[in-house]
């Protein structure tokens, strides 16, 4: 074998070891890298003073959570719209509650998410929409939050205050919209995310469905209900308030909807009303 035969050889045994570390042990040393740098005490203030649930974790979901927000901060590019500034306040706020749905879950950290785009306050959305005749129009709509599958989400910085200002209350655009993202992973955002086994989708369509058109009753007859009635719009959004509603209220969910918050505990691989009751116990 020839002088250059031999460096062809070399140079493509190199390139075959470079892809066979950065695609099997990179991304493991990556992590242990991020995971090992301290948490900002800044962070940490910022956990403390807007995310009043984080003393109520256990010390190793705390430790869990400061550790997937280090890599969602310096994965996802935040962007500031209409004039907002971004700083560590806003990423850590909403990385905080983005990564609250993927502690103990053996997650790619919403591997398809690119970036989160922060406007100061309500946003206005521009459509080009088909009607059943084929005819298109623009359509506009004021939104608080809005996922989408191109990898961004939208938020507008003055709801995701007002939600961390009262985190009982069942409303938080940051929980929602991640909710849609976790949605999509199947493929289609329909209120049937990828689930552990296959064996849970049974129970899952069952109690979903159920409870999804109990909504859409109450909904349509004005009573009064523990999940938002924006949830009865469709499965998607059926799943996504009911995320809100576990997380925020789940002493009372556990209770008044317990095979619901059963499927979301065990998705969700948490149980918020352990939380909960222990911190009413101090």
């Amino acid at each position: 074998m020839d002088t250059l035969s031999l460096l062809v050889l070399f140079i493509l045994l190199g390139i075959v070891i470079g892809v066979v570390f950065f695609v099997f042990f990179w991304p493991a040393i990556r992590l242990r890298r991020l995971y090992a740098k301290e948490f900002p005490g800044a962070w940490l203030d910022t956990l403390s003073k807007r995310l009043p649930f984080y003393e109520q974790l256990p010390g190793e979901l705390q430790l869990q959570l400061q550790n997937l927000i280090k890599v969602f901060i310096n994965d996802k590019q935040f962007i500031g719209c209409a004039g907002l500034q971004i700083d560590d306040d806003i990423r850590v706020t909403i990385a905080a509650q983005a990564c609250l749905l993927i502690l103990n879950r053996d997650s790619n950290l919403y591997s398809e998410l690119q970036a989160v785009l922060v406007y100061p306050s309500t946003f206005v959305a521009t459509r080009q929409v088909r009607d059943d005749l084929g005819l298109v129009s623009t359509s506009h709509s004021a939104l608080l939050g809005e996922s989408w599958s191109e990898g961004k989400v939208i938020l507008a910085w003055d709801n995701v205050e007002e939600g961390v200002m009262n985190l009982r209350d069942g409303h938080n655009v940051v929980l929602h919209e991640f909710a849609h993202q976790l949605d999509h992973e199947s493929g289609d955002t329909n209120g049937a995310p990828v689930l552990l086994t296959s064996g849970a989708y049974k129970s899952w369509a069952q109690v979903f469905s159920k409870e999804f058109e109990d909504l859409k009753t109450d909904a349509a007859h004005n009573h009064e209900t523990l999940l938002d009635k924006y949830g009865a719009t469709d499965p998607a959004e059926f799943f996504a308030v009911a995320t809100e509603t576990f997380f925020e209220c789940p002493l009372e969910m556990a209770q008044n909807h317990a095979d619901l918050y059963r499927e979301l505990s065990s998705f969700y691989q948490v149980d918020p009303a352990a939380w909960m009751g222990r911190s009413a116990a101090r």
